[in-house]
This record gives C-alpha cells, structure tokens and sequence, in this order.
C-alpha cells in the first residue's frame, strides 16, 4: 500500500541534521588562572577536556599541580608540550613521567613552541613523538596545531608549504601508529578561510579530525590586540570592520556568528572533518565558559 509524503513530511526529510560544535568543546586555561578558580566544576561539564597553556617561562612544577588539581576534580587534563622550550630528551621524559604519574595525564597538545631557536635539539613536533615516550606512558591522545590562515613564523613567505608539510607527517604518523590524533586550530573570525583550508588539507590526504579554535567573549580593542601578536591573518578584517561601529565597542564579541556559519557548513557537507570547538578564554575564564555552556545546551541561537 502506498503512503502518502506530506511536503512538511519531505521537508523534513531533506532538512541537514542539526550540528552542535559545542556540545564537546574545549577550553584552556594557565597555571595562573587556574589557581583563580575556586573548583572548576561550578564553570564546566566534568567531561570538558581542559588544555594548559605552557607560556614560556612557566616552572613545570605549576604546570603539574595544574593538572593534578584538574584530574582530582574530575576533568581530562590537556598539557601543552611545547618541543622548542625543552633542553633534551632526558627532560622531556621528566615531563612526560610526572604528568603520567603524578597527575594522571593521558593525553597532550604537542607544539613547536614559540623559541626562535630550540633550547636543545627537540626542534619539531615530528621530534618529540619520534623518541616514542609518548607512547612509553601511556599517553592516549595526541593533538597538534593547525593554522587556517598561515604561519608566518614558520612560512615567512605567508604560503603555506612548510605548515602543510607538517601536519602531512603528523597524519602519516597517526596512520602508521594507534595514536589518537586531532588537529587544533588558532582561532580565527571568518568561516571562509576556516572551511576553505579545511577542505584544502583534506583534499591532499590529511584526514585528522579538526577542532576549531575560537575567540571567547571578550572586549574588541583586547580581541584585536591578540589577534595581532597571534599572527590571524585575513579574519582580522572582521575585527576591524566591528571596530568602526561604534555601538559595538560598547558590548563584548562573541564568536556566534562565526560558529553558526560552521555549523550551517557542517550540516551540509557531513564529510567535513570539522568537529568541534576548542574555545580560548581571552575575555577569561568565566565568561568564556557561560557562553560555551549555555551554547552546548542551546545550539545555534
């Protein structure tokens, strides 16, 4: 027997699945301001990973007390590894051991790190995972960086071939391993360069799933100031063209717009490796949670 299809039946039918990029988003904090917060589980969902920024300078003793603190109150600890700040091996290990054994950590943001010149001859991500310590420990998750709109520190040309060399050795390495890996993006303000590269990278073979990074609520003249010394390349125009509305200066920015153009993206091509959101708080911790709570339990306003 035939069934009728009603056109809201159709309509219904066709309609994208509805993405949520927050419903798991991360989020990072310092040692710092860290120890501003009173218990983490009155800001964020115990399930929320939460990565610690290793500013140069900072002792390793903070950055394992961080971590430790986040682990006894329930959450996944994601410490960043930065290869160029680290004197050798040796020290490495240190580092490795003490998160593993001292805080729990299973899992890392592996990164050049922002030396000009290496402190020792760890000079890549490629050389940090090579010594296979990550995997001697135990380490479940690996993530690295992803750069949408370039690196001019690492291409001084503004291409992109030595960042896209890159991360082809890192997905070569995930592939040839059981490492869990995952590209994390620096945050950028305009969708069309974030799924333009996407689907370049793609495209050339590199299939790690991508967590895009975003800007947390926070004061525009703030905004602009890290997306300068960020190196955020042509998104910034959207910064500066908020800039010249006046009343717009008045309210903090957030990232929906941004966030909601991904997403209707996502909806549409469910092949994209963009999965969700890692938030950086520049406005701070609290705020940048609130937004991100109350959009994981919302989705798109």
């Amino acid at each position: 027997m035939a069934i009728a299809v009603t056109d809201e039946d159709a309509d219904a039918v066709l309609a994208p699945e509805a993405i949520n990029l927050l419903s798991h988003f991360s989020i990072e904090v310092t040692p710092r301001t860290a120890a501003k917060v009173g218990d983490f589980r009155k800001l964020l969902p115990t399930v929320t990973r939460v990565y610690i920024a290793h500013i140069e300078g900072t002792p390793i003793d903070d950055m394992v007390a961080t971590a430790r603190r986040l682990t006894s109150e329930g959450f996944a600890p994601m410490p960043h590894v930065p290869a160029r700040g680290i004197p050798d091996v040796s020290t490495l290990e240190t580092w490795i051991k003490r998160y593993r054994e001292e805080a729990g950590v299973e899992q890392a943001l592996l990164l050049g790190g922002g030396n000009a010149r290496p402190a020792g001859n760890l000079d890549s991500v490629m050389a940090m995972l090579e010594t296979g310590l990550f995997d001697r420990y135990g380490f479940k998750r690996l993530h690295v960086a992803g750069h949408p709109e370039g690196n001019r520190d690492i291409d001084r040309d503004g291409g992109t071939a030595n960042v896209d060399a890159a991360l082809r050795s890192k997905n070569d390495y995930a592939r040839r391993t059981d490492a869990n890996m995952a590209i994390v993006t620096q945050f950028a303000f305009d969708a069309k360069p974030v799924i333009a590269w996407a689907e370049r990278i793609f495209a050339e073979g590199i299939d790690l799933p991508i967590h895009l990074g975003i800007a947390g609520p926070t004061r525009l003249q703030t905004l602009i100031k890290f997306a300068i010394s960020c190196g955020v390349g042509p998104s910034l125009s959207i910064l500066q063209k908020r800039a010249l509305d006046l009343r717009k200066l008045l309210v903090p920015f957030e990232p929906t717009d941004l966030v909601d153009e991904i997403e209707a993206y996502r909806a549409t091509h469910p092949q994209s490796r963009i999965e969700q959101c890692h938030v950086f708080p520049l406005g701070g911790i609290s705020a940048s949670a609130d937004w991100a709570n109350a959009r994981a339990k919302n989705g798109r306003a």
